[in-house]
């Protein structure tokens, strides 16, 4: 079929975009998958990224540890085995504002003008950025958990329980990148994003158990840190990699990476559609 070619007043501006195809989702999920990979080759393409996704973890493990543990417990090696499934939590959900940042970029370069002329389902470039960006979260778990080892941290769960901790917190991003992506479509520049971002994320990580336990914190704070999100996940990941509680806090996990994502991907298809 020939491309139907729309008109302005100083001629033929060239081709319209194309209606959206009627796709099942097990096709939407083939073509987000080969979208996927090509947010896996923009890594690949950008050592400089690679370099952050190395260093970052560093940094935060060696500034929390050693600099605020003697004061926080008056032992940093006890802190920092409080510690490390929260430093893992904070990373991998501070890199999802990635995904809203690139989703951003594209848009303002025109990529995903490209998109819409392919004969794919809408979502699927969305899909697929998100999915190629857990390969980034997986690299930062990797290295967080090297930088913890390297620093005598031994988690008494075993390699079942860091590797069961690794895929919960990676769902858990899965669905916050649906977060992300939205505020990516409906802000008009990359670095709105980052600023909107930091504000939503903030609160969610340090109002929460990740750091220091709810108990020490004033009374109405706890309510806040015992009811967030980020708590549950981080206590979750602390049963299993620690060998504690872990059926309550993972049940709340799935709880939330259930309604986050009902909530938010349809909401970023939606301004998708809209921006685009």
């Amino acid at each position: 079929m020939s491309a139907v070619t729309t008109d302005s007043p100083t001629g033929p501006v060239g081709p319209a975009p194309m209606a959206p195809p009627n796709v099942s989702p097990l096709r939407t999920a083939h073509q987000g998958l080969q979208l996927a990979w090509r947010s896996v080759l923009k890594v690949k393409a950008n050592p400089e990224e690679v370099l952050g996704l190395i260093l970052q973890p560093i940094m935060f493990v060696t500034l929390f540890v050693f600099v605020f543990g003697q004061a926080m417990m008056g032992d940093w090696q006890a802190y920092r085995d409080f510690l490390m499934p929260g430093i893992i939590a904070q990373s991998v959900i501070f890199a999802t504002l990635g995904t809203g940042f690139s989703l951003s970029q594209d848009v303002e370069k025109g990529i995903f003008d490209r998109f819409r002329s392919l004969p794919i389902a809408r979502s699927a470039p969305l899909v697929g950025a998100i999915l190629g960006d857990l390969v980034r979260y997986t690299i930062t778990v990797v290295m967080v958990l090297v930088v913890g080892l390297a620093i005598g941290f031994r988690p008494e769960g075993g390699a079942l329980g860091v590797i069961a901790a690794g895929a919960l917190i990676l769902l858990f991003a899965f669905a916050l990148c649906w977060m992300s992506a939205f505020v990516g479509m409906i802000v008009r520049t990359p670095m709105s994003v980052q600023a909107f971002g930091m504000i939503m994320m903030f609160p969610l990580t340090f109002g929460s158990s990740a750091f220091v336990a709810p108990e020490s914190m004033p009374s109405w704070l706890q309510t806040v840190a015992v009811n967030n999100p980020v708590s549950h996940v981080v206590d979750a990941m602390r049963g299993l990699m620690l060998d504690g509680d872990v059926a309550g806090p993972v049940l709340w996990t799935l709880g939330w990476t259930a309604i986050i994502t009902a909530v938010f991907f349809p909401l970023a298809a939606w301004a998708y559609r809209r921006r685009t």
